[in-house]
């Protein structure tokens, strides 16, 4: 868990109403604004006339100093993704799910379309076509609700990386949630990110040592992501085109295609999150960050 640093106020003796101290040496008078040295400007003030120590002279050499951040260890910087991992997973699970009842409206339209336009009655095609919508409304909430989350993970897992070895970072923690928005890069940056942290959460070997972990969980994760995500793309714009009925047979098998490949990226999904987050686990064990 996180543990602010320098929770505690230093008093400050200084006439009534002029200023109260923080912590770490930083002194704020009533209407929020930082107190300097009436004289220097430059360091905190620690008399009652408002000077620092050593413009002080002899009564800044008596004034208590301020007290010193207390040492945060890295165990107390760490914070569990476990609770984000299980909520990443269901709902990985609720998206395979949302994506197979696509599947089942898409092959409900296909059927239809495949016995003739003329033997479909009006209400038989409505409900069909309201099906199918109904999926990809579901999909598309299952999707943001899922990345979001999803999101929040990553980040958590990233700022652990820094703590276990910030060597192995090639970019800043802000990019953990910054780069999945980036146009284009996002087929790329959060693949270098995740690649790091699964370096650093590797390092597990008690002597010191790297211990070998397979990347196959994360080249297949987002392998299969930027592919699903693509494919995806393309059959939606080319289903929204279609106007023929051979059009509209061939884009909903594309379609159903993009959905089963989904299924498939939200299954390595669920593997690369819950390997992740036991290998981080294993490696907070150690207390000992970075290991050398």
């Amino acid at each position: 868990m996180d543990s602010p640093v320098g929770r505690g106020y230093i008093p400050l003796a200084a006439r009534s109403g002029e200023g109260v101290a923080r912590s770490c040496g930083e002194f704020q008078n009533p209407g929020g604004h930082f107190m300097l040295c009436s004289t220097c400007r430059v360091r905190p003030p620690v008399t009652a006339d408002g000077r620092c120590i050593l413009c002080a002279g002899p009564d800044g050499a008596s004034a208590p100093m301020p007290a010193a951040p207390p040492f945060v260890s890295p165990q107390q910087q760490l914070r569990s993704p476990d609770g984000l991992a299980k909520a990443v997973v269901i709902l990985l699970v609720v998206a395979a799910v949302s994506d197979l009842l696509a599947v089942l409206a898409g092959l409900n339209i296909r059927s239809l379309i495949g016995n003739g336009l003329a033997t479909i009655d009006d209400a038989e095609a409505d409900r069909a076509d309201n099906l199918y919508a109904a999926s990809g409304v579901l999909q598309l909430l299952v999707l943001l609700a899922t990345g979001v989350v999803f999101i929040l993970w990553f980040r958590r897992v990233r700022l652990n990386a820094e703590v276990f070895d910030a060597s192995m970072q090639q970019m800043k923690p802000g990019w953990a949630v910054g780069a999945w928005f980036v146009p284009f890069a996002n087929l790329v940056l959060p693949r270098r990110i995740a690649g790091g942290i699964w370096t650093a959460s590797a390092q597990t070997n008690t002597d010191g040592s790297w211990r070998t972990v397979s990347a196959a969980p994360v080249n297949l994760w987002w392998g299969a992501w930027v592919c699903s995500s693509i494919f995806s793309r393309y059959a939606s714009q080319q289903y929204m085109k279609a106007e023929e009925v051979q059009e509209i047979m061939d884009a909903a098998g594309r379609m159903l295609a993009a959905d089963a490949f989904s299924i498939v990226a939200a299954v390595l999904a669920i593997l690369f999150v819950r390997k992740l987050t036991r290998m981080q686990g294993e490696r907070a064990a150690l207390g000992v960050y970075p290991l050398s």
